[in-house]
């Protein structure tokens, strides 16, 4: 008797399941994403006190953005003791956005794009130099080297 319940529950079971199937073409109902990609185009060296022309160049499933969402760029010294507001960037010609900024100390910087077009939003990041570092920002560098290569071993 517990034989045929048991055969029974299984085939309600697939019943059901089969029921809650995906048609074929659902997937064409919902939109999908083209990711947002950013190049930050940086020049080999920064001078303090000098303005530079920072750049991001905005693709989208291959193709150039023009007329972004949005396109922010927001800058910090590493150390903490200086952070830019956020600021909007200027869009130039083929996809291409640009800040241009007078920095007021040497030291080891970041930059953060904030960018977002057709639903897409990254924030890509990248570290540079502006003049020469500090011991401190050194080491910071040097572990960070190490870190890399720490993780780079294979475990078994």
């Amino acid at each position: 008797m517990k034989k045929y319940i048991c055969i029974s529950l299984i085939f309600i079971f697939s019943l059901l399941l089969s029921a809650c199937s995906l048609e074929k073409d659902v997937t064409n109902l919902y939109k999908e994403e083209t990711p947002l990609e950013a190049e930050i185009i940086i020049p080999a060296s920064f001078s303090a006190n000098t303005q530079e022309t920072i750049k991001a160049v905005l693709t989208q499933g291959g193709k150039k953005v023009e007329n972004a969402d949005y396109v922010h760029f927001e800058i910090w010294k590493q150390d903490g003791s200086l952070k830019y507001s956020m600021e909007q960037a200027e869009e130039e010609v083929n996809g291409t956005y640009t800040l241009r900024k007078n920095f007021d100390s040497d030291g080891l910087y970041y930059i953060k794009v904030h960018a977002s077009n057709d639903g897409s939003i990254i924030m890509p990041q990248k570290q540079f130099i502006v003049g020469k570092l500090s011991e401190s920002e050194l080491k910071f560098l040097q572990k960070g080297i190490q870190k890399q290569e720490e993780s780079h071993e294979h475990h078994h």
